[in-house]
This record gives C-alpha cells, structure tokens and sequence, in this order.
C-alpha cells in the first residue's frame, strides 16, 4: 500500500466526515447531481467523448463513483483510487450493488502523487479530476501527474480537473464582499499563489484554485516525453 502523507490524509478524513455544510461524506454524495450539475453534465459528455468502451481506467480521486459507474456501464474495468476511505468505500458498493464487481481491478486507499501499487503502462485512461485541487504545492501536483503519465499506455488518455481562482473570488465578491475585505491580507496573497492554508475545522484545507494559463502550465514538462497539449475542458 502507498504511502499517504499527513496533510493528504487529512483531506481524505475531512470528505469522510458527516454533517458539514460545504464538504464532507453527505454533501459530496449529492454534490454533482444537485449541486454541480452543469458540471456533472460536461465531464460526462467528454468522457462519453473519447474513452472506448472496455479499456482499463484508474480513477483517481473516484469519490463517491459516479465516474468509475458511468465507465463500468460501457464495459470499461476500473481501479478506484481515493485519500477518502469511506468515499472508497461507497464508490465500490455502488459499482458492486450495479452488477459491475467483476469489472473493479483494484479498490486503494492512496493519494495521487503515489500510485506505486499500479504497474507502468497498465492503464488507457486515467482520471484526476479532483486530486489536483487538493496538492497545494507544484512539487506534489507535479508528482501526481509524473504517476499519472507512468500507468498510461502509449496514446492512453488523461483527463484532469482544476478550479478557477478568479472564479471563486468573483462570486465571493458578488454574495459576501465584507468577507473579502475582513481577509484582505489573505485574498492578497490568494491571488497570486491561488493556495488555502492552514485547514480550518469545516474544509479540507490544503486547496489549491488555479488561473487558466497556471493549470496549462502544470503539463509543460510531459509534453516534452509525448504527452500532447491539454485541450480546453469545455465548449462555449
């Protein structure tokens, strides 16, 4: 089993956790389908998209399923990776309880900048589509991503998800702009590194929000080992 560092484990109790408001087990259980949807609807059309019926997929940061489901329905077969040991949990009850058990390669509780439990090469898609968020520093993201590119096969697909950091200012701003002018120090430095630290009791903590240009960034160094540009995430 992999290693998971203390600060990566304490994202994965926090989305374990009940009762809390904007994170935790019981809002991330509804949260694409209630809260996202728009969201829900994009990733799905662009995994439809372009991941063939049957190939082998390693879901990283799998949630509570709702991909690795979608997949298993198209004869894909999945590892279902998360920091989140009761998300784990729920992601492989609900593939078992759909009829899909035998198509679950693997079920690891790891963080993403470790995958050592899975073999080079092994996989023709790999999703990150929400570890990337939590790896505050560029070092671990781009360790996450060297794991990520060391399991795909050559011509394997790679779908990765970030949050826009002026995004999630705008709408601060428009709904609680006091909020913003009673941490301008913090917002200042936000701004520029996009990083929420120290954890506080009601969130994971450890969040890193990207600009459009930084999240390209981040995959400099594979295209240079073959891995292509990244395409934008959404159409207008």
């Amino acid at each position: 089993m992999a290693h998971i560092a203390k600060h990566h484990q304490h994202v994965g109790n926090t989305y374990d956790e009940s009762g809390l408001v904007t994170y935790g087990y019981d809002y991330e259980l509804e949260r694409l389908e209630k809260h996202q949807p728009v969201e829900f609807a994009i990733t799905k059309r662009y995994l439809q998209r372009y991941i063939p019926d049957g190939v082998t997929v390693a879901d990283v940061g799998a949630g509570v399923g709702h991909f690795g489901e979608l997949l298993a329905r198209r004869g894909c077969k999945i590892y279902l990776v998360d920091v989140a040991e009761r998300l784990l949990a729920t992601a492989k009850a609900r593939l078992v309880d759909a009829g899909f058990e035998q198509q679950i390669l693997g079920v690891h509780h790891a963080s993403a900048t470790d995958l050592s439990f899975l073999p080079d090469a092994c996989c023709d898609v790999v999703l990150l589509l929400g570890p990337l968020y939590h790896l505050d520093s560029a070092e671990e993201r781009q360790r996450a991503l060297a794991e990520a590119v060391r399991i795909l096969r050559p011509a394997g697909l790679l779908f990765a998800a970030g949050i826009n950091r002026m995004t999630w200012l705008n709408a601060l701003f428009n709904n609680e702009p006091d909020s913003v002018l009673e941490q301008r120090d913090f917002f200042e430095r936000y701004i520029h590194d996009g990083r929420f630290y120290p954890p506080d009791l009601d969130s994971p903590g450890y969040v890193y929000l990207a600009t459009i240009e930084g999240f390209r960034s981040e995959f400099t160094a594979f295209t240079e080992i073959g891995l292509e540009s990244p395409r934008h995430s959404c159409e207008r």
